[in-house]
């Protein structure tokens, strides 16, 4: 039966579909090594990160937005790089605190039908096709993670880095929920995981659930004061590598 129009995405799907001929999943490997080499080029020099992550939708007037844009600010103060998923929203706020006060600004946008273009907002932004890639872009420059409300997109980011972070995949990374009232639910949710042994209440420390940013950027700082050498490259220019 012929797909109709609301039933094809923005891009053919290839993770569900089974195998496919040879010719094609070398095309899909070869595209997907690209997109990490076009990452790592346009991304290698952006100097150490602190990732924003948080919700597309919010809108100047939220008070989300004013807390993501102070983020962004402050991440800029302590000489940091601001990295965030380069969309609108929580997004453009923390891009924009970054960029207004003297920061370097930087995203990792996401080809999608909808809600997702770069903002205005940033020194340097890169275009990724597939979801997978870009996350490993938002966590391969950072030292440390804030979660602001957000949706699926978010739930995702905060899942899949929280998992790392238990699992010593990435060790010592200072991770803070903002939104006590937003997230109290997830968090009932989290503490009902550590109760039933799926997984352990030493987990839970491995958040900052907060509504203060104070709060939030002194945890972070004690982190990175404590357990990182910051280190930042320089380019090749026989590679023609740039800044």
């Amino acid at each position: 039966m012929e797909k109709s129009a609301i039933d094809i995405p923005y891009k053919e799907s290839v993770y569900l579909e089974g195998p496919r001929s040879r010719t094609f999943e070398l095309r899909f490997a070869v595209n997907v090594f690209w997109q990490f080499i076009k990452g790592f080029r346009r991304l290698n020099f952006i100097g150490p990160c602190i990732t924003v992550f948080g919700s597309a939708r919010f809108k100047e007037e939220n008070p989300y937005y004013s807390a993501a844009r102070e983020f962004g600010k402050r991440i800029a103060k302590m000489g940091f790089t601001t990295m965030t998923g380069g969309g609108p929203g929580i997004m453009e706020a923390a891009n924009r605190g970054a960029f207004e006060n003297g920061g370097y600004s930087v995203g990792c946008n996401i080809q999608l039908p909808m809600e997702q273009k770069p903002n205005n907002y940033m020194n340097k932004w890169v275009t990724i096709e597939y979801f997978f890639i870009r996350k490993v872009m938002l966590l391969k420059y950072s030292y440390a993670f804030i979660v602001m409300p957000g949706g699926f997109g978010t739930m995702d980011e905060f899942f899949n880095t929280l998992t790392l972070i238990q699992t010593k995949s990435i060790v010592q990374f200072p991770m803070v929920l903002f939104g006590k009232e937003y997230y109290q639910s997830l968090m009932e949710t989290i503490e009902r995981m550590a109760s039933a042994g799926t997984i352990s209440k030493e987990d839970l420390r491995l958040l900052l659930v907060t509504d203060s940013v104070d709060e939030a950027m002194d945890h972070i700082n004690t982190y990175i004061t404590s357990n990182y050498t910051i280190k930042k490259r320089k380019p090749l220019w026989w590679l023609f590598e740039s800044k």
